[in-house]
């Protein structure tokens, strides 16, 4: 089997294997599979408004995954993508409501500018932590997920105008206006008046510019370079820390995109989070589940999307919609397996044989 079949395959097994575990369980508690599964799709699929639903919920979870995919296209791990749209949630936002006069062609382009701006930041941070000082991208971007939900909080209570904040809760502003909401007349009578804006198109707009730089710029065989093997990439004359910078800012752009679309499509206002968004997490399993692939992510991106939307249709047969998070994880779990064999542990045995090499080095000295 060559590699090209096994990236297909694998996923399709882990999808299945996921589902087949769902089912299990739903049958060792008494419920009929077959009866759930229908709720779920028949909920995600079966009608115009849901459609719309499943649709604008993959808006966010492409651009999440995209965020995860080139930092670990970079040999990096990011975790923060949760807090890096978080932080473009609520800057754009508070940049909308500051100035609702200004054009919506102006507006828009402009709320999406200062939420990849504030994404970035949040990238940059652990980036420049990496490459500098050799500090883990794992433990920063996870410190930063939690600084960035704290001080969102401190914001909205302290720091923004009352007048932007909704008067019946001071955890809540005030809602978008028509020249900055993502949703269009024509999107929501297309789709029997459901949630579905113009976030989609921004999010294929993204896969579309980010599988053109990785198969066909300097900057996409660089990421990929310094990710494989970053020694060589130095030796070759990439440097690896401008490369691991850039790498974490475009992914903390993306992901801050991702939370533009978010706020400005689905919620409309910004909202004080007790936790972290779960779009940042989910967003990590669709680039895991599509292989760090801009087209897999497309896929798997509206497979998630489909399960978000179509869970509480389960409860029309009492089925508990948390089953559709156990077939979830136990998908993430089946990828997270082969990861750990293709991926992990082959770097663990490099870096134990350079090891090895090093100490009999210094024992013939």
């Amino acid at each position: 089997m060559n590699n090209k079949t096994k990236k297909i395959l694998v996923p399709i097994i882990a999808v299945l294997a996921g589902f087949v575990l769902g089912a299990i369980i739903m049958l060792i508690f008494g419920f009929n599979p077959i009866w759930g599964y229908e709720d779920l799709f028949g909920s995600a699929l079966g009608s115009t408004r849901a459609i719309g639903e499943t649709i604008q919920t993959a808006g966010p979870l492409i651009l999440e995954a995209l965020a995860f995919a080139i930092a670990m296209k970079a040999g990096l791990f990011n975790i923060g993508m949760s807090g890096q749209a978080l932080a473009g949630w609520l800057f754009s936002m508070w940049f909308a409501l500051s100035n609702p006069d200004i054009p919506r062609l102006v507006m828009i382009p402009l709320v999406v500018i200062v939420g990849m701006i504030f994404g970035a930041i949040m990238g940059l941070i652990p980036g420049i932590l990496r490459a500098l000082l050799g500090t883990s991208e794992v433990i920063t971007t996870i410190m930063l997920n939690y600084i960035i939900l704290y001080f969102s909080t401190f914001v909205v209570h302290n720091l923004m105008q009352k007048s932007i904040i909704m008067s019946t809760s001071i955890d809540q502003t005030n809602a978008v206006g028509a020249n900055s909401t993502f949703r269009t007349s024509w999107l929501s009578s297309l789709t029997d008046n459901s949630t579905l804006n113009i976030g989609i198109f921004i999010a294929l707009i993204a896969l579309v510019i980010m599988a053109i730089i990785f198969s066909k710029t300097t900057l996409g065989f660089e990421i990929n370079a310094v990710g494989l093997n970053p020694d060589a990439s130095e030796y070759a004359g990439i440097s690896a820390k401008r490369t691991v910078i850039m790498s974490m800012a475009i992914a903390g752009a993306l992901a801050g995109l991702g939370g533009v679309v978010y706020g400005f499509g689905y919620m409309q206002n910004f909202v004080v989070q007790s936790a972290s968004l779960d779009i940042g997490f989910n967003g990590m399993a669709v680039a895991l589940l599509g292989g760090n692939n801009p087209i897999g992510i497309l896929f798997a991106g509206l497979l998630f999307s489909v399960l978000q939307t179509g869970a509480p249709g389960m409860m029309t047969d009492q089925i508990p919609p948390q089953i559709v998070q156990v077939v979830t994880a136990s998908i993430i779990f089946f990828i997270a397996v082969k990861f750990i064999i293709e991926v992990i542990l082959p770097k663990a045995k490099e870096k134990g044989a350079k090891a090895s090499q090093k100490e009999a080095s210094e024992v013939v000295k």
